[in-house]
């Protein structure tokens, strides 16, 4: 009966239209005689050709839409805060599987449709290649390749050691806040900074190694930026740490900095005070007495006469 589900709502309209009557009159026809008259319809080729689905076909076309739906359904739940990559990965794999399989698909009777055509092109509007675009533009968008193997299989080490570290941060955060929130006023966090101050400085440290190897290729193979998850997780903390606490980094380079801070502010006096010096030892011109200049002009004289 499932050709005839499309005539299921005219099946009273069938038996008060075509119901034949006694005496000039129409009686209605009972259901099971509408039944009987829409397979006749059926087999009499009326309809002429709708497009109907093979029956594994149609099993294919389900299981894109359920997984269309788990994949939105994570998507959604997972927008804030960013836990795209990470919690939504196995749903992505499905769904490219799912679809894998409606484009290679082909019914099983000689003149069955191809389940990639029946699918895939028979429209216009494409929904099911519409919907495989989205999803593959906002994964790509994430770049959540570069939070997981090579496969797709589950996060790559470096992810895993990330995300430990942050949550390792967070939990420092609130720990050191528990019971002070309200007495402490927005400019004193100093517990915070001092006790987490390791934790986060080791957290920003990966994610400045990470962002190094990921422009070399990295676990995943992938130059580009981080995955959406890292890159969220890691601006929350920094948002924390610096405008929310109030803390900073202490620089552990702090003398060679204050050293060649020094000696390239000492420079320009010791360059016009080296100008200086030399510039006096040019005006010590030797000056002849005016004896010696007498009698050499009293020798040209002579020597000019003679």
């Amino acid at each position: 009966m499932a050709p005839l589900a499309f005539l299921l709502p005219l099946l009273p309209a069938l038996a008060l239209a075509l119901g034949p009557a006694a005496g000039g009159t129409r009686r209605p026809l009972a259901l099971g005689e509408a039944e009987e008259l829409a397979e006749e319809l059926w087999g009499a080729g009326l309809p002429g050709d709708l497009p109907e689905l093979e029956p594994e076909c149609r099993r294919l076309l389900v299981a894109f839409a359920e997984g269309s739906a788990a994949l939105t359904g994570c998507l959604g739940r997972r927008a804030r805060p960013v836990r795209l990559c990470q919690a939504c990965h196995r749903h992505y794999r499905r769904l490219l599987a799912q679809y894998g399989n409606i484009a290679r698909a082909v019914g099983n009777s000689s003149e069955s449709h191809n389940c990639a055509k029946s699918i895939l092109t028979s429209d216009r509007l494409q929904i099911v290649v519409t919907l495989s675009e989205f999803f593959n533009e906002t994964w790509e968008a994430a770049n959540c390749a570069n939070c997981l193997k090579n496969n797709s299989e589950g996060l790559s080490n470096s992810t895993v050691e990330f995300l430990d570290l942050f949550n390792k941060s967070l939990t420092c955060f609130e720990r050191n806040l528990q019971g002070q929130t309200i007495s402490l006023s927005p400019s004193n966090y100093t517990e915070v900074c001092q006790n987490c101050n390791e934790t986060y400085k080791m957290l920003s440290d990966l994610y400045n190694n990470l962002q190094r190897m990921n422009r070399q290729g990295g676990e995943s193979g992938h130059t580009a930026h981080l995955c959406i998850d890292v890159e969220d997780a890691m601006n929350i903390t920094r948002k924390l740490w610096s405008r929310t606490f109030n803390c900073s980094v202490p620089c552990s380079d702090t003398v060679p900095v204050i050293a060649v801070s020094s000696f390239i502010l000492f420079l320009p006096i010791v360059f016009y005070l080296s100008s200086f010096l030399h510039s006096k030892q040019k005006k010590r011109i030797l000056i002849l007495p005016k004896r010696i200049q007498s009698n050499a002009s009293l020798v040209n004289i002579q020597e000019k006469y003679s």
